[in-house]
């Protein structure tokens, strides 16, 4: 076999020869970074040149690495080698080799913390979308999820970990990682994520939002712009839904009860979803009420919650348990001393509320001030 450069001439010849003008010039250009060794613009320019039409063939993809990239892969950036070889591992048929290649090229890459990360991602990829292996995808957004935490930033892998870890969850039926992670997603790639893919997306984190154990927090997704997506398509009810969630109406949660009904994860999980916006409905009652009304009946939360009185006292214990809300039970009174909510995303009702109780508070502080000084007159003069 002849030397490594006499490789490259004649793989980067013959590519030249191309019958698409526009695929000939760009081989031309590669030729001219290799030579002058520009491996920053060289890296840059394969990252784009990869992803081209007519190079998407697992023979054609594998020429490009072994006959080019490979004589020059330990001396471009480890992160950019990663992202052009995704494109190749992309295209290997036997996932199995793939797992493999991304092995060794996890040696190569071993100085680049972030490098080795992507490797293991795009492997969890493949182990969760093609050989389904759920352990060994498992095992490794445990790894990364250790590893990213104690990251002082968020990096370029952490929306591509979110995304990996939120497809795992929801494969496995965990909503409540999946509605978190999906969250996380969003918050570091939302602008790389495909917009036809929006509605889709916006449609799982709904439907995770509300079986999900533990969320209550819903505002959050609704402030996010992705629900925006599902306005105007078959699915657009579900805005309403959450919306109902967030403020615990449970009335309308029933008016609704013939669309949602027709999904048969709503339907089957339609005790638990009524605990859950009751429990809601519980905090947006506390929510609303000023500080020096925080004493609530049993009454009041049966009418509001619309259930029989005698479950009450356990829905405030449910509450309080998960530190939904604090305050004591005054059983022999039937009502509960509410001192704290669980702090939320509000929508814009909600902020006006509180910015009602906000002013209600501040003519309170001012009538008490006024108080104050004509009683401090009063003291003087006696």
């Amino acid at each position: 076999m002849t030397g490594p450069n006499v490789n490259v001439a004649s793989y980067l010849s013959s590519q030249k020869k191309n019958k698409n003008k526009e695929l000939a010039a760009e081989w031309a250009t590669l030729e001219d970074l290799y030579n002058e060794k520009l491996w920053n613009e060289l890296t840059i320019k394969l990252t784009r040149f990869v992803r081209h039409p007519a190079l998407q063939k697992e023979s054609i993809l594998m020429q490009l690495y072994q006959n080019f990239i490979q004589t020059f892969e330990m001396k471009i950036n480890p992160y950019g080698l990663v992202q052009i070889l995704e494109v190749v591992v992309e295209h290997i048929s036997d996932k199995k080799e793939a797992i493999e290649f991304l092995s060794k090229l996890k040696d190569k890459t071993k100085i680049c913390d972030e490098a080795v990360w992507y490797i293991q991602v795009l492997q969890g990829n493949i182990y969760l979308t093609y050989l389904n292996d759920l352990d060994a995808a498992k095992k490794i957004i445990e790894e990364l999820r250790d590893v990213l935490e104690e990251v002082g930033n968020v990096t370029p892998v952490h929306g591509k970990y979110y995304m990996l870890a939120s497809q795992y969850y929801r494969r496995v039926g965990q909503h409540s990682d999946y509605y978190r992670c999906g969250l996380q997603f969003l918050g570091c790639s939302l602008d790389d994520f495909p917009r036809d893919q929006w509605a889709q997306q916006a449609f799982f984190l709904g439907l995770a939002a509300l079986l999900g154990d533990g969320i209550y927090n819903i505002g959050e997704l609704l402030a996010h712009p992705i629900l925006v997506s599902l306005n105007g398509t078959q699915n657009e009810w579900l805005i309403n839904l959450l919306k109902a969630f967030n403020t615990g109406d449970i009335k309308k949660f029933n008016e609704m009860k013939p669309t949602w009904a027709k999904i048969p994860d709503l339907l089957a999980q339609e005790v638990k979803l009524r605990q859950k916006i009751s429990l809601l409905c519980l905090m947006e009652m506390t929510f609303k009420r000023s500080a020096t009304q925080r004493n609530i009946s049993f009454e009041d939360i049966a009418k509001e919650t619309q259930l029989p009185l005698g479950e009450v006292e356990l829905l405030i214990m449910k509450a309080l348990a998960q530190d939904l809300v604090r305050g004591e039970i005054d059983q022999v009174a039937g009502v509960v001393n509410m001192s704290w909510v669980l702090p939320r995303v509000l929508d814009r009702k909600q902020i006006a509320g509180m910015a009602t109780t906000l002013d209600t508070w501040m003519a309170s502080i001012s009538s008490m001030e006024k108080l104050m000084e004509t009683r401090a007159a009063e003291i003087l003069t006696n």
